[in-house]
């Protein structure tokens, strides 16, 4: 059975490998292995060394400690809904919108709200 950190990094190193748009191929060639290892990873199936996650960390522009962020909180959170940012669709969503312009970005939020206010 997989160590809760280590499940918890591989979510974040696939959190944030979506964010940047790569896949687990593009990861894998630019830290020098095969992308099998990059899904064991993000499974939690097999353990990251630190000086592994420091090269992806490199590779995806972000701190070493951004995997590790939220790590207490998830300790203690209580069973619920999934954790929204862990779903590849709310993940694209959030990609694309940050791709629009700010001024055009402001309105579709505010758009947005009122949406939510009106349901």
């Amino acid at each position: 059975m997989p160590h809760p950190v280590d499940v918890h990094v591989g979510k974040r190193i696939r959190h944030r490998r979506w964010l940047v748009g790569m896949t687990q191929q593009q990861l894998a060639e630019s830290v020098g292995i095969k992308f099998q290892q990059i899904q064991k990873y993000e499974t939690g199936a097999n353990r990251v060394s630190a000086s592994r996650l420091w090269d992806i960390s490199s590779s995806m522009d972000v701190d070493v400690s951004f995997f590790f962020e939220g790590i207490e909180e998830e300790a203690t959170k209580v069973a619920g809904p999934s954790d929204l940012l862990g779903d590849k669709e709310a993940l694209d969503l959030v990609r694309s919108y940050y791709a629009i312009p700010e001024n055009q970005r402001r309105c579709l939020f505010d758009l947005a709200r009122v949406l939510s206010d009106v349901a």
